[in-house]
């Protein structure tokens, strides 16, 4: 039967204690990580969230009813032990434990509960399935690797509203039950009981709530957001998620919030891992960091950059080459360099063939290569270039013996996706990251719009309130997708760990952007009608950024899995093994919703 504490009371965490206390009498409590016995002797490392401590019961200090407790105790049980902080000695010291130089000498044992055996091992990287894990979520979270991500993510959680408090920034809820507004991804809807046949829709962001706040006189907030997006799910995407969210009023150029943001971002690096970012931190345009790394969130971690041949190849006669061209499209190369050297090459023949159908998955028709050997160059197309063209390329590309140009022609978005996802692999396959390194930039000047072929029509970049750079506002007449954006994201080891925009706070600029988008007034009162409504009372230049908790957790961590800094994730079906959720209800629940189910996928 499991004890109660009674009058026992916890002096110290198991990590808390120090060489200064020996001799002293302290009460811990925690978990059994494991247990000895040595006949008059049994030693227990007893685990709490901050480490392991370890518990000594000596048959000759305890009575033989502790002793004999001492003796049932079991993996996972909840102890409470009561005894004197001493000094470890010879063999018995460990100076590569945090404790490894005390331990207790326990004088009074309360098993508070008793556990039964753990489908795995609780320990950091347990042996077992990650459904399995997951399923037992609450164990997996005993482990000490998640639970220094999940303090850390606490420890976040505190260093962000201290920063935002002292910058006057106030901290404000906002609703979770809210209105649909299906631009973007799709929303979560909840049925409303009172108003048969409608519903609620839980927020994919704050934003027009938090813009609404500016036009409230509200002119500093921020929020730490739960945000939901039903949406099909990757390694670093769950469907409810956190964002650091935050506002400002009176600002009209992104670097007043960027220069916040990056004060803020700083700040939590420092206090959290110790690592420092340089005082200015890059600025690269939208533009560039396509032409350059096929990516708006390029890892500039490692070179292989983009390079454009189009000017070279526009007249070669190679139809690949020439008809993309004439499409409006480009041919560009990533010089693997070294990757074909002999004798030891990164990348066999084999591979570098398989590499033509990685880049069919981003929609590119193939993979053209040029490799550089001692006896020549070994390329299919080369039969299909004049030698000057060839040499204009190999020069373009700085390549040497060794070196293997992969070449992809194609529309620009095409091109720019499979060479942007082919650098990552390649320097995945060569090692070419350094993964104690932290890089980080801004992005800035993001297209306002693109054109959607699904829809057949322009859609938004990011959202219908991003304010276009003033320069380009006569554009939106006459060439809209040269319109840029008063928008920015943070990006760090090519990761985007925030982004966002100045907003339109002007009432005629925001009923163009809303033509320019094709929306009816009709489809502009029903979806935002009450949101245009507060642009007519008077609106403050306003602009903001959200933060991703989660993300900043993982790059913080050094995980790549979003599972690992969230207490009780989903999996890539938006199912919770644990709970079992989603679920089926009962048929009068759905009564009471005036909602019938007519059938299942």
């Amino acid at each position: 039967m499991s004890e109660f504490l009674g009058q026992m009371k916890r002096t110290n965490y198991c990590t808390e204690v120090s060489e200064e206390q020996i001799g002293q009498e302290v009460v811990v409590m925690g978990w059994t990580a494991k247990t000895r016995n040595l006949g008059s002797l049994i030693f227990i490392d007893l685990r709490d969230r901050t480490g392991i401590l370890q518990i000594k019961f000596d048959e000759n200090l305890v009575d033989k009813e502790t002793f004999a407790k001492a003796e049932s105790i079991r993996n996972e049980d909840v102890l409470a032990v009561r005894g004197k902080l001493c000094a470890r000695e010879g063999a018995a010291k460990n100076p590569r434990m945090k404790t490894g130089m005390v331990e207790v000498v326990a004088e009074e044992l309360k098993i508070l509960a008793d556990a039964d055996i753990p489908p795995f091992v609780v320990e950091n990287n347990p042996n077992a399935s990650e459904a399995l894990r997951l399923k037992y979520r609450y164990l997996e979270l005993r482990t000490p690797a998640l639970q220094e991500k999940i303090m850390l993510r606490s420890k976040v959680c505190s260093i962000i509203r201290n920063f935002f408090a002292d910058n006057g920034f106030l901290e404000i809820e906002t609703p979770f039950l809210g209105r649909s507004t299906p631009e973007g991804a799709r929303d979560y809807l909840v049925p409303s009981r009172v108003h048969p046949g409608e519903f609620y829709a839980l927020p994919q962001s704050p934003q027009l709530y938090k813009q609404l706040l500016m036009v409230s006189g509200f002119d500093k907030y921020y929020q730490i957001a739960r945000c939901f997006r039903d949406e099909d799910l990757r390694a670093n995407r769950q469907p409810e998620f956190t964002q650091i969210d935050m506002e400002m009023s009176f600002v009209d150029d992104e670097e007043d919030v960027m220069n916040v943001a990056e004060r803020l971002i700083r700040k939590v690096f420092k206090e959290t891992i110790g690592v420092e970012f340089e005082q200015n931190i890059r600025r690269m345009t939208y533009k560039e960091a396509m032409t350059r790394f096929g990516s708006d969130k390029p890892d500039t971690r490692f070179g292989l950059e983009i390079q454009d041949i189009s000017d070279l190849v526009k007249d070669c006669g190679f139809g690949v080459f020439t008809n993309a061209i004439a499409a409006g499209g480009s041919v560009r190369l990533i010089n693997a360099k070294g990757f074909s050297k002999q004798p030891n090459p990164i990348l066999s023949r084999k591979e570098i063939d398989a590499l033509g159908e990685f880049v069919k998955t981003y929609k590119a028709k193939g993979l053209a290569t040029i490799t550089v050997k001692e006896e020549g160059v070994q390329s299919s197309i080369a039969k299909f270039l004049s030698e000057d063209t060839l040499n204009a390329i190999l020069k373009r590309a700085n390549a040497e013996i060794g070196d293997t140009l992969m070449i992809v022609a194609d529309k620009n978005e095409t091109v720019f996706a499979s060479l942007g996802a082919l650098r990552l692999k390649l320097a995945e396959k060569a090692n070419l990251i350094d993964q104690s390194k932290y890089d980080i930039l801004w992005i800035t000047e993001f297209p306002q719009f693109e054109y959607s072929e699904e829809e057949g029509r322009l859609v938004a970049v990011h959202h219908p309130f991003t304010m276009p750079k003033v320069e380009d506002l006569p554009l939106i007449d006459t060439d809209p997708l040269a319109v840029r954006a008063k928008a920015y994201d943070l990006v760090i080891n090519g990761q985007e760990a925030g982004g966002g925009s100045i907003r339109i706070h002007s009432k005629e600029v925001q009923n163009k952007m809303f033509e320019t988008l094709g929306f009816t007034d009709e489809k502009i009162e029903k979806m935002f009608g009450w949101f245009v409504t507060a642009l007519n009372y008077g609106t403050p230049p306003h602009g903001g950024l959200a933060f991703g908790l989660d993300r900043l957790i993982m790059l913080l961590s050094k995980t790549d899995n979003i599972k690992d800094v969230i207490a009780f994730p989903k999996v890539q079906n938006a199912s919770d093994l644990m709970t079992e959720a989603p679920s089926e209800v009962e048929e009068k629940q759905l009564r009471d919703l005036s909602i019938g189910i007519t059938a299942k996928n």
